[in-house]
């Protein structure tokens, strides 16, 4: 059995706009919740859908594109 993670990321935000791109500890907020899809036993596959792409650039240099493990 195969199990896929979806990762929805919103660009704009009534609170804090990007926040999900913001700096927490030298990462972005959003690689936090990446990191633990990559190390959740059983999630084969993560995908992040997103609708802005400065959030996609942010995404790129970080390497939190895909991953598959």
């Amino acid at each position: 059995m195969s199990t896929l993670a979806l990762i929805p990321v919103r660009g704009g935000s009534k609170g804090i706009l990007r926040k999900n791109i913001r700096l927490v500890a030298d990462k972005p907020l959003i690689g936090y919740t990446i990191e633990n899809a990559r190390q959740t036993r059983g999630v084969d596959r993560a995908v992040v859908s997103m609708d802005d792409s400065e959030i996609a650039a942010v995404f790129e240099q970080y390497g939190f594109i895909q991953f598959n493990s």
